[in-house]
């Protein structure tokens, strides 16, 4: 797992040629060009030439591809590559940055300042490290290239999806679709939302007349306040609470990795979960964080912690964005 997220950052560093070919050839293509000539009136001998100039790139294939080692997961190794010094001290800089815009978000949707900078460094740094790849190579490789693995059909209609929405995107913001830079996966701007994504939950937060999640910081974080309170952000509900399993009870497995909060606090005492200390009378899920060969970490997740999880679905990366939350949030308390 660190090997993989080391590579990535190598990778998000330094421009995406590596081992690129055409890939406008392919019959799928072809078939996808009519498609979008047909749904949404694209001009056919535009988007051949268009698709004349996108690369396959191998090295997308390769990080979609999953992971061959079979090292348990740790959410201490995790956690470390997230919340850590550099990002939280930037965390606060970026707090004292854009407090206004960040204030205004947080009155509007309820979601508080800590949580969106905490999304915006896990992503990317604060906006530092966007991606290098084209955006229409990305997604251009999965959608008609992707590894082979069990779920590639479904895969391959997901970022043929995602395709037609950046190019629907690019011609609607009047832009260059090959100007546009992202992740491997085809993820654009600071907050990393797939083309799609900003097309739903994307917003003019600076009043300047249009979405960029790529230069505009303010843009950046009302969108993600909004994608949050759209995936089920409940203004001070709260995030997570610690809990112990008791033993002699296996009821709780059926429970775990349910990634969402339906579960009473009844029907998790039933089920041997029980909170150390006091929690609301709210439904919960059980969230479980593997730590290698040392014990697991349980807690229990709201409705807010899994709209986190809506975000990228990962009960390691909410509980980052917690943690990484919490940490600048101290810190800039600190420092006053």
């Amino acid at each position: 797992m660190r090997m993989k997220f080391f590579f990535l950052l190598v990778l998000s560093l330094f421009p995406a040629m590596l081992e690129a070919r055409g890939i406008g050839h392919k019959r799928e293509v072809d078939e996808f060009i009519g498609q979008m000539v047909e749904a949404h009136g694209f001009d056919r001998t535009e988007l051949e030439n268009l698709f004349a100039r996108v690369d396959h790139v191998e090295t997308v294939v390769r990080l979609a591809s999953p992971a061959l080692s079979s090292e348990p997961k740790d959410w201490h190794a995790y956690r470390a590559l997230f919340v850590n010094r550099i990002r939280i001290e930037d965390g606060v800089i970026y707090w004292n940055k854009y407090r206004a815009a960040l204030s205004r978000a947080s009155a509007k949707y309820g979601v508080p300042p800590e949580i969106i900078v905490a999304i915006i460094g896990v992503e990317t740094l604060y906006g530092r490290h966007t991606g290098s790849f084209r955006v229409l190579d990305a997604l251009s490789t999965l959608a008609f290239d992707y590894p082979e693995t069990l779920n590639r059909e479904a895969r391959m209609a997901f970022f043929r999806g995602e395709l037609e929405n950046a190019l629907v995107l690019a011609r609607q913001e009047k832009i260059d679709p090959l100007s546009l830079y992202g992740s491997y996966a085809g993820a654009i701007g600071m907050p990393q939302f797939m083309p799609g994504s900003i097309m739903k939950y994307g917003i003019d937060f600076d009043g300047d007349g249009k979405i960029d999640l790529e230069r505009s910081p303010v843009d950046a974080i009302g969108s993600v306040a909004n994608f949050l309170v759209m995936h089920g952000w409940r203004k001070e509900e709260g995030l997570v609470y610690p809990v112990t399993i008791r033993s002699g009870n296996e009821g709780w497995k059926s429970i775990a990795g349910d990634m969402s909060a339906r579960f009473s606090l009844k029907k998790l005492e039933s089920s041997g979960v029980y909170p150390r200390g006091t929690a609301p009378e709210l439904n919960f899920g059980l969230v479980d964080l593997q730590n290698g060969d040392r014990p697991a970490q349980y807690w229990l997740g709201t409705d807010n912690f899994f709209a986190i999880v809506r975000y990228n679905r990962s009960y390691y990366y909410a509980m980052s964005v917690v943690d990484l939350g919490e940490a600048v949030k101290k810190a800039r308390s600190r420092a006053r």
